[in-house]
């Protein structure tokens, strides 16, 4: 069992818990994720390690309550236990001196990116990070981004902090304005993905994404996590999280996506009744 020792609620519908595992927290490293169980009934669900501590043996993830089983997590309280927290799964980021890399969160995908963005700028890379969310309440880690950067953009759809609009436009405002940059890495919606990858295309910058698709072993061997990269079939689980930007079926990856949707749905109203 697997205790919750911490939660902090970042908004409405996102929650930040740290949780009691000694063994994931021990092996963590920037760019991977978990696979957790709430009880013997629950389904099994991917979450990227936002934060690790291995003297304190816990690990940090953050969610937005979506689905059932999301929801469900959230209503956990601190000393409750997860049955199951697998990890950590996944190929670690590759950590090495870029020079100057732009560092693009949006959403829940700030998450993420936070451990990346840390360690990125502890081996010297020039870090500008822009984070971007529908509203001023959505945003996270702002202060815990800002301390590994050099220079912090925020976004927001509403324009109640920072520039109203996309974290594109910063990206495109910093390329028109000639600045050298030697790696992009965006987390967050499928579509901020594709756009992000859309803007870097024609100046061939080194473009990562992250992705998150549909999960049920996260081993490799279910197939569920298929995405196609650059004409190939890849598994997100053991090949990724992180691929080329340039290369994904972001329209694929969109669709497969949605195939539960039904079926979640049905999930959640059978919860609340």
């Amino acid at each position: 069992m697997y205790e919750i020792i911490e939660k902090q609620v970042l908004s409405e519908i996102v929650k930040l818990m740290k949780i009691k595992a000694p063994l994931v927290a021990k092996k963590a490293k920037a760019g991977q994720f978990i696979i957790l169980r709430i009880d013997e009934s629950g389904e099994r669900i991917p979450l990227t390690i936002a934060d690790y501590d291995r003297d304190k043996e816990l690990v940090t993830v953050i969610f937005m309550e979506i689905g059932k089983t999301t929801k469900q997590l959230g209503k956990m309280k601190v000393g409750e236990s997860l049955l199951n927290f697998v990890g950590p799964l996944g190929v670690p980021s590759e950590i090495k001196k870029y020079g100057t890399v732009v560092m693009i969160g949006g959403g829940v995908g700030i998450a993420p990116l936070y451990p990346v963005i840390r360690e990125l700028k502890k081996i010297g890379n020039y870090v500008i990070s822009i984070l971007g969310a529908r509203n001023e309440k959505l945003l996270m880690l702002e202060k815990e981004i800002r301390e590994y950067s050099d220079e912090l953009f925020i976004t927001t759809d509403d324009g109640s902090k920072g520039h109203k609009g996309f974290v594109s436009d910063v990206l495109q405002k910093l390329i028109d304005e000639g600045r050298k940059i030697d790696m992009v890495m965006a987390i967050g919606p499928v579509i901020m993905m594709k756009v992000v990858a859309d803007v870097t295309r024609p100046y061939k910058i080194k473009t990562l994404v992250s992705l998150n698709p549909i999960m049920v072993d996260g081993t490799g061997m279910c197939g569920g996590c298929r995405v196609t990269v650059g004409n190939e079939v890849k598994f997100a689980c053991v090949d990724g999280p992180e691929f080329d930007g340039h290369l994904v079926d972001f329209n694929n990856l969109n669709l497969r996506n949605r195939r539960f949707i039904c079926q979640e749905e049905k999930a959640c109203k059978c919860s609340e009744d």
